[in-house]
C-alpha cells in the first residue's frame, strides 16, 4: 500500500538504529507529524517484535481505537488481525496480532497477569506528556521489568510537548541517558486570537457566537473544545440555528460515543461541520478536514474529589501547553484560525503545563497494583516522578481499612509519615487488584462473594464511579426554603439504585413522579446520559463479577442490605455516629465520623433515625462551620454488620459534665469511633478523688459551696484584716487556695454533690494560726452589739471601712462610733429610719448627735410619731427593735 509520506517517516531509522543500540529511546514529534500510526509499524517491519508483539499504549480508549484502526488500514490488514486493539470491556485482536494498541490501565493489568510480559517484545508508550496517572505507574514498572529481568523489552516514549531530557535520563543506564529523537514535523501557520465571553454570557451561547463569526475566515471544518458532555450537548442545541442557516452538520465527539458515531466525527463529510469536542481531540487522533478551532480553555481532569475518596473527573482552565496542542489542530491541512474564548490577560495568569495525575489524585489504586506485583517497599519504588510521601501514606492507610493491606504491618502513623516500606498484601487485595476499578469500588465489587446480588452491586460501584445522575433544584444551604423535599430512607445510595433500576428496565428516564416507590425522591429526574453511561459500566462489571465469583454467596441476605453492608465494606472511613440530641430537631441531625470530623446530615439526604450512618458523599461545610461537613448521600449502619475482630472494648474514667460525677465509662470503638457505651457512677476509690479534684479545679465555683453566706463572710472579714494587719500574715483564701484544699475535700467522694456537703468551713478555719483566729474574732468581728441588745452583722469589702447598718432608736447611748482593726478604722454606720432606708451615712456619730441628729428629728418626729425622738440621744434609752430578744 502506497502511503502518503508524513513527517516523522524521514526520522524512523534513525529510532530504529538507536533502538538496536540502546534498547530504549524518546521520540519528540509536533502533532500531525504522524508518531502514533507509523512507528509501530517501522517497529515491526524492523524486526523489533521478534515472535511477539508490539504494544502501543494511549492514554484514551477512542485514541487506542481510532489509531488501531488507522495502523490497519495503512498496512492494508482487517482490524483485529495483524493490527488490533484492548481497551477496558472491548477488544478486537487475534493470536495473529503483532501490534496491538491498548490503554495505560490494560497493560498494567497484563503485568499483573504475567510480570515477564512474555509474548510482548516491544512497548511504544505515545503521548507521554499527558502523564496519566496509569502512564507513569506502567512505565515506571516496565523500566523495572526491563532492569531486573528483561533487558530484551524495548521502550519507546513519544510526545510532542514534553521536556525530553528527563524522560531520556530515566530510561537510560547510568552510563548514558535513552537517545533522543526529534522529528521537525509539518504545520501550517496558525492565527491565534481572544475572544472573551460577555459578563453573564452562557457558554454555549458564547462558543455558537465565536463559531457564526469564524465560519467566514476559514473554508473548512470547525472544531469546538469543550470541558464535557453535558456541555456538548448544550452547544449542539445553541448552534442549531446556525447549522440550518449555513447547511452544517454539528457531531459530537467524545469518549462514550459509539465507535461508528466517533469515526463519523473523525472522518471527513460531505457537508461542512463543526465537531464539538472534549479533550479526547486534542492529541493521538486527526480529525480530518479541521482548519479552525475555538476553544472553551476548559477540560474535566481527574482530581481527588474528598467528598466521596474517589478520583472524580472535575472542571477546571487548561494549561498553556493544552491551549497550543487544541490550537495545533487548526493547521493540520492548511493554514488556520484558533480563536480563545479568554482574553491575552486570563492567558497570562494560565499554568504553563497540567499538573501530573501522580500529584492530584488518590493513589491507592497504582499503591495496590505495584503491592500485587511484588513491591514491598513502595517509598523506594523508582517512579519517573516520585508521588508526594503524604499521599502515597494516606493511599497506604486507606488499604489497610479496606482490607487489602496486612494490618499487622503498617500502623497508621507510621503510614501518615509514609512510611509505607515493608508492608504485605492481603488475599483479598489480590482479588480487588484485578478488578479495573478503584480499590473502594472493587470492594464494593468482591462483596457479592459475601452477600451475592452481583447486578445490583455492579451498578453501585458504577454509579459511584460516576457525578451524581439525580437532577434536583440547586440547594442554598443559606436559604432553608430551597432545601429539597426528600423521601426518608435509610440509604440514599439505593435511592438512586433504585431510579438507576428502573430506567434501565423502562430504558427511558422519565418523571421521577411516575417512578415513586421503593425510596425514591419526590419530584426529580434522572440525567439520561449519566444513566446510560452507568447502566452500561454496570453490565461491563456485572458480567466480570459472575466470572471472577461464581460460588454462591456465604450469606443470604435481601438485595437493599447487600447495598448497605457493600458500602460499609468500601467506606469504613465514613463511618459516623449521631450526636445525643433531641429527636426532631435540627441537631438531630449532627454526628461525629472516623478521626473526630463533625458531621451533619443535609436536606438533600434522606436518612432520618439512625444512630450509625455512613457519609457516602460530603461536602467542606458552609464557612463559618469549618468543623462539620454536610453529608448529601448517607446509609444506615447496624452494628451488627460491624467486623467483630475490628472492633475494641475500652474502659476509661472520666468526668461527666453533665451530671457533675466521676463515672466509669464502657465504650466499644470502631477505629477510633464510639460505637456505643455506657455509664456508671465510679464506686470511690484514690483514683476517682484524684478525678474528682482535677475535674473542682476547672470548676470551682460549681464543686465547692463558695457562695455560702458564713464562708462568704470569713472570708471577707480575713481579706479586710489582712489589710490593715498585714504582720498577722493571714492565708489569702483565694482560689488557688482552695484548689490546694482540694485533695483532702474530695477524699472518698466521686461527685460535685458530695463535695458540696464537705465541711469546707470547718478546713478554711483550720488554715487559721490561734493568733490569727483570735485576732479575727476581735478586731473583724463577724457582728457587733449595739446599745439595744440586737448583735447585727457588719459588711466587710476590701478597700473601704466595715458597714454596720442599725436604725437609729437602737443606737441612743452610744457616745463614739465603734473602731476596728485594734482601734485603726471607725465603722462606717448606715443609720436607718423606722422604715428601715438609711436617714444619714456616718464614720462619725459624736459629730451626728450634735450637729445632724437635731435637724432630722424634726422630720422623723413628724413622720414617724409612735417612735420616741429624745432631745438628747447620750443618754436616752436605745429602742429595742421589734421580736428581738436582748442578749
Amino acid at each position: 500500500m502506497n502511503l502518503a509520506p508524513l513527517p516523522i517517516d524521514a526520522v524512523l531509522p534513525d529510532l530504529t538504529s538507536a533502538l538496536s543500540e540502546a534498547g530504549a529511546a524518546v521520540l519528540v514529534a509536533p502533532p500531525g507529524a504522524g508518531k502514533t500510526t507509523r512507528v509501530p509499524s517501522a517497529l515491526l517491519e524492523a524486526g523489533f517484535a521478534g515472535d511477539g508483539q508490539i504494544v502501543m499504549l494511549e492514554p484514551r480508549r477512542m485514541a487506542a481505537r481510532a489509531a488501531a484502526r488507522r495502523i490497519a488500514e495503512e498496512r492494508g490488514v482487517p482490524l483485529g488481525d495483524e493490527v488490533g486493539f484492548r481497551i477496558r470491556f472491548e477488544r478486537k485482536q487475534s493470536a495473529r496480532t503483532r501490534i496491538l494498541v491498548v490503554t495505560e490501565g490494560i497493560l498494567v493489568a497484563l503485568l499483573q497477569r504475567d510480570p515477564f510480559l512474555e509474548g510482548i517484545a516491544a512497548l511504544v508508550f505515545d503521548e507521554f506528556h499527558e502523564r496519566n496517572l496509569d502512564s507513569d505507574l506502567a512505565l515506571a514498572m516496565a523500566r523495572r521489568l526491563r532492569e531486573e529481568a528483561r533487558p530484551d523489552l524495548t521502550l519507546v516514549a513519544m510526545s510532542a510537548t514534553i521536556d525530553p531530557t528527563p524522560l531520556s535520563q530515566f530510561l537510560g543506564t547510568r552510563d548514558r541517558p535513552a537517545p533522543i529523537i526529534e522529528s521537525p514535523g509539518r504545520m501550517h501557520p496558525v492565527t491565534v486570537r481572544h475572544r472573551a465571553p460577555s459578563r453573564g454570557a452562557r457558554l454555549e451561547q458564547t462558543v455558537a457566537d465565536a463559531v457564526a463569526e469564524t465560519l467566514a475566515t476559514t473554508p473548512g471544518d470547525l472544531l469546538v473544545f469543550l470541558p464535557g458532555v453535558g456541555e456538548i450537548r448544550d452547544a449542539e442545541r445553541a448552534l442549531s440555528p446556525l447549522a440550518d442557516r449555513h447547511d452544517l452538520e454539528v457531531l459530537p465527539l467524545h469518549g462514550e460515543l459509539p465507535p461508528e458515531s466517533q469515526d463519523r466525527a473523525l472522518r471527513r463529510g460531505e457537508k461542512r461541520r463543526v465537531i464539538c469536542a472534549t479533550n479526547v481531540a486534542e492529541s493521538s487522533v486527526t480529525v480530518e478536514g479541521v482548519t479552525a478551532v475555538i476553544d472553551s480553555g476548559l477540560a474535566r481532569v481527574p482530581r481527588f474529589d474528598l467528598s466521596v475518596g474517589l478520583n472524580r473527573l472535575e472542571r477546571g482552565p487548561i494549561s498553556i501547553a493544552s491551549a497550543d496542542q487544541r490550537a495545533g489542530r487548526a493547521g493540520r491541512v492548511a493554514p488556520g484560525t484558533c480563536v480563545r474564548l479568554w482574553s491575552a490577560m486570563d492567558e497570562r495568569a494560565m499554568p504553563a503545563t497540567e499538573a501530573p495525575e501522580i500529584a492530584r489524585v488518590d493513589l491507592s489504586g497504582p499503591a495496590l497494583q505495584l503491592l500485587a506485583w511484588g513491591e514491598s517497599d513502595l517509598a523506594a519504588f523508582p517512579w519517573f516522578e516520585a508521588p508526594d510521601p503524604a499521599a502515597l501514606g494516606r493511599a497506604i492507610h486507606l488499604l489497610v481499612r479496606l482490607g487489602a493491606v496486612s494490618e499487622s504491618t503498617v500502623s497508621e502513623s507510621a503510614v501518615l509519615e509514609a512510611a509505607v516500606s515493608q508492608v504485605r498484601i492481603t488475599p483479598l487485595g489480590k482479588r480487588l487488584a484485578r478488578l479495573p476499578l478503584a480499590p473502594r469500588l472493587g470492594r464494593i465489587a468482591v462483596s457479592v462473594a459475601e452477600f451475592g446480588h452481583a447486578k445490583r452491586l455492579a451498578l453501585v460501584a458504577a454509579l459511584l464511579s460516576e457525578r451524581d445522575p439525580l437532577l434536583r433544584p440547586r440547594f442554598d444551604p443559606r436559604d432553608p426554603r430551597s432545601a429539597p423535599v426528600t423521601d426518608r430512607t435509610d440509604c440514599d445510595v439505593l435511592t438512586r439504585v433504585v431510579a438507576l433500576e428502573r430506567f434501565r428496565s423502562r430504558g427511558r428516564g422519565g418523571d421521577r413522579s411516575e417512578e415513586r416507590g421503593g425510596g425514591g425522591p419526590r419530584d426529580e429526574k434522572l440525567h439520561r446520559g449519566a444513566a446510560h453511561r452507568i447502566a452500561q459500566a454496570a453490565r461491563q462489571i456485572a458480567s466480570i463479577l459472575t466470572a471472577e465469583f461464581p460460588d454462591p454467596p456465604r450469606q443470604s441476605v435481601s438485595a437493599d442490605e447487600a447495598v448497605s453492608r457493600a458500602l460499609l465494606a468500601a467506606f469504613p472511613d465514613r463511618l459516623a455516629r449521631r450526636r445525643d440530641r433531641p429527636s426532631g430537631t435540627e441537631d438531630d441531625r449532627r454526628g461525629v465520623m472516623v478521626g473526630g470530623r463533625g458531621v451533619r446530615l443535609r436536606p438533600e439526604s434522606g436518612l432520618t433515625d439512625a444512630e450509625l450512618f455512613l457519609c457516602i458523599d460530603l461536602d467542606a461545610g458552609r464557612r463559618g462551620e469549618r468543623a462539620e461537613a454536610g453529608v448529601r448521600q448517607a446509609s444506615r449502619v447496624d452494628e451488627e454488620w460491624l467486623d467483630p475482630t475490628l472492633l475494641r472494648e475500652e474502659l476509661t474514667l472520666e468526668f461527666d459534665e453533665a451530671r457533675g460525677q466521676v463515672v466509669r465509662v464502657k465504650r466499644v470503638l470502631f477505629d477510633d469511633l464510639t460505637v456505643r457505651e455506657s455509664r456508671a457512677l465510679a464506686e470511690a476509690s484514690e483514683e476517682v478523688s484524684e478525678r474528682l479534684a482535677v475535674a473542682a479545679a476547672e470548676q470551682l465555683t460549681r464543686a465547692l459551696p463558695l457562695d455560702d453566706p458564713e464562708l462568704a463572710g470569713l472570708r471577707a472579714r480575713v481579706r479586710w484584716l489582712s489589710e490593715h494587719r498585714p504582720e498577722l500574715a493571714f492565708p489569702l483564701l483565694d482560689d488557688p487556695s482552695f484548689r490546694e484544699l482540694l485533695p483532702a475535700l474530695c477524699a472518698g467522694k466521686r461527685s460535685f454533690r458530695e463535695l458540696q456537703k464537705a465541711p469546707l468551713l470547718d478546713f478554711v478555719r483550720s488554715m487559721l494560726s490561734p493568733e490569727q483566729a483570735n485576732a479575727l474574732t476581735r478586731e473583724a468581728p463577724e457582728s457587733i452589739e449595739v446599745p439595744s441588745g440586737s448583735r447585727l452583722s457588719l459588711a466587710y469589702e476590701p478597700g473601704k471601712a466595715p458597714v454596720l447598718a442599725v436604725r437609729i432608736q437602737e443606737v441612743f447611748g452610744w457616745q463614739e462610733t465603734p473602731r476596728l482593726a485594734g482601734g485603726r478604722v471607725p465603722i462606717l454606720l448606715h443609720l436607718l429610719a423606722p422604715n428601715h432606708r438609711p436617714q444619714q451615712v456616718t464614720d462619725d456619730l459624736r459629730s451626728f448627735w450634735e450637729n445632724t441628729y437635731p435637724v432630722v428629728r424634726k422630720e422623723l418626729r413628724r413622720r414617724y410619731p409612735k417612735h420616741a425622738w429624745p432631745e438628747d440621744p447620750w443618754s436616752a434609752k436605745a429602742e429595742r427593735r421589734p421580736g428581738r430578744k436582748r442578749k
